[in-house]
């Protein structure tokens, strides 16, 4: 891969991770958290505690990007530590769950609110389940599922890829518009909602009667994590392109603890709007949290307003992810004969048009397999097992290069990476368990994590049969 122009900013690599995190997440999983937990004190709690952890994890991977200040984030991280083999699964898994399933997340909420102006076709229920693909040990995906949705959502990574695969500067000017938007989008949420005078605080000591208690408190407990998580996801865009920040060994640790400072803040202060104006049953059952909750201060117009403004945020969240995922892919076809095709420049465009494509191709194929809530519970799992083993690497490299300089240290070692690879840990588990249980109960018709993890894990005879012959 050819050396990039270091001209990134402390500013701008600040924007990268928080554009790269307030995307979707914020407009959607209230809701189904808030169903989980019955409580709006332990809602809040949610997204405090999440963010903690992931910045535990982005200041781990922070000491490794200081160390290998290289474009590729973590595949570049991984081999250095594990070896090729294993960059190569990362990568694999990257395109194939979490990159892709990211991308087709994000455009997915995009069309889902576009239901709020415009009622999208849709199959009957018959015929919605008539058709369907039953994968061994997995579950049952029905293809023809919220089919206008999913339709929509095909088109919008269809159209970013093509002008993406065009021009880096068509899509960063389309980036700077919505980035624009999607401030305006926050501000108006949280200042318009809080300072209306037309919600209540008592909203916040108010409990689902059904709210679960003792072990099943756990189990929800970590289910609303995984949303808050996927809220979160996307710190690590500003790895990828290590290449081209300034001063690397600085800004991308500053930028990490900053970013995400700022927007665990954020979260908070939009769920409390968001509980403040709508009591607990209203907020746990709502479709478009935050359209109902200006609806509730505004009247309709609000509503249509914000509506309006989270399909501009999402569409531009989607937009930044489609090239800065692809480079990953690109990353793999160097010492790949299988993705040879991928690691090419367009000689005209001089973008990575054939990463952007295939990335493209299998995200419509993850779109049409999956809901948002399955596509997100999916890669959550599997991205973050590479996230805990990022945070281990800093614990072998420690012991394996104690003369190499480390520009940045992460702060609180060993227990900061300790604590963060001791929770990946039980929220792996626990998550694998919550998914088996809710399929033999019959509550899901898909192991959301093991269909992850069996996707990722094709990456492994890919890996031995697709490797580049030396000499």
């Amino acid at each position: 891969m050819g050396q990039f122009k270091r001209s990134l900013s402390l500013q701008t690599t600040i924007a990268i991770v928080v554009g790269g995190v307030i995307g979707s997440g914020i407009f959607m999983k209230p809701a189904l958290m808030a169903s989980q937990l019955g409580s709006p004190i332990l809602l809040l709690s949610v997204w405090v505690v999440a963010g903690l952890i992931t910045l535990f994890g982005a200041l781990s991977n922070a000491e490794l990007a200081a160390m290998f200040p290289e474009t590729g984030g973590q595949y570049v991280f991984f081999k250095k530590i594990y070896g090729n083999g294993f960059a190569f699964l990362y990568g694999w898994a990257a395109f194939a769950v979490f990159n892709t399933g990211g991308n087709a997340s994000i455009a997915y909420v995009c069309s889902q609110y576009t239901n709020y102006f415009i009622e999208l076709p849709r199959f009957s229920a018959a015929t919605e389940h008539a058709f369907l693909w039953h994968i061994p040990w997995v579950g049952n995906i029905f293809p023809l599922e919220n089919i206008g949705v999913k339709a929509l959502t095909i088109c919008i990574i269809l159209l970013l890829s093509f002008i993406s695969y065009r021009s880096v500067q068509y899509g960063g000017a389309l980036q700077r518009v919505f980035t624009l938007l999607k401030v305006i989008a926050i501000i108006l949420l949280i200042g318009g909602v809080l300072g209306s005078g037309k919600g209540s605080m008592h909203n916040m000591v108010a409990v689902l009667p059904a709210a679960p208690q003792g072990w099943d408190l756990l189990g929800a407990y970590v289910a609303a994590i995984a949303g808050a998580f996927w809220a979160y996801d996307g710190w690590n865009n500003i790895t990828f392109v290590a290449g081209e920040v300034r001063d690397p060994q600085r800004n991308i640790p500053k930028s990490l603890f900053a970013g995400l400072s700022f927007c665990i803040l954020i979260y908070v202060l939009i769920n409390l709007a968001y509980i403040y104006v709508l009591p607990i049953d209203q907020l746990a059952a709502s479709s478009f949290v935050a359209s109902d909750a200006a609806k509730a201060t505004w009247g309709a117009i609000g509503g249509s307003v914000i509506a309006l403004i989270v399909i501009i945020s999402t569409f531009g969240t989607t937009n930044s992810n489609v090239l800065a995922t692809a480079r990953v892919t690109f990353a793999m076809g160097e010492e790949n004969r299988w993705f040879h095709w991928a690691g090419k420049v367009h000689p005209n465009y001089q973008t990575p048009g054939n990463a952007l494509w295939l990335n493209a191709v299998w995200a419509v194929i993850l779109i049409i397999s999956g809901s948002f809530d399955m596509l997100t519970d999916m890669l959550i799992f599997v991205s973050w097992f590479f996230y805990g083993m990022s945070a281990l690497g800093v614990l072998i490299l420690r012991k394996r290069m104690k003369d190499a300089p480390r520009f940045y240290k992460v702060w609180g070692y060993p227990y900061v990476p300790l604590v963060f690879i001791g929770f990946t840990a039980f929220f792996l588990c626990s998550t694998l368990y919550k998914d088996i249980h809710n399929y033999q109960n019959g509550t899901a018709p898909v192991i959301n994590a093991l269909l992850g993890a069996l996707i990722a894990c094709i990456g492994i005879p890919i890996y031995f049969f697709s490797r580049k012959r030396k000499g």
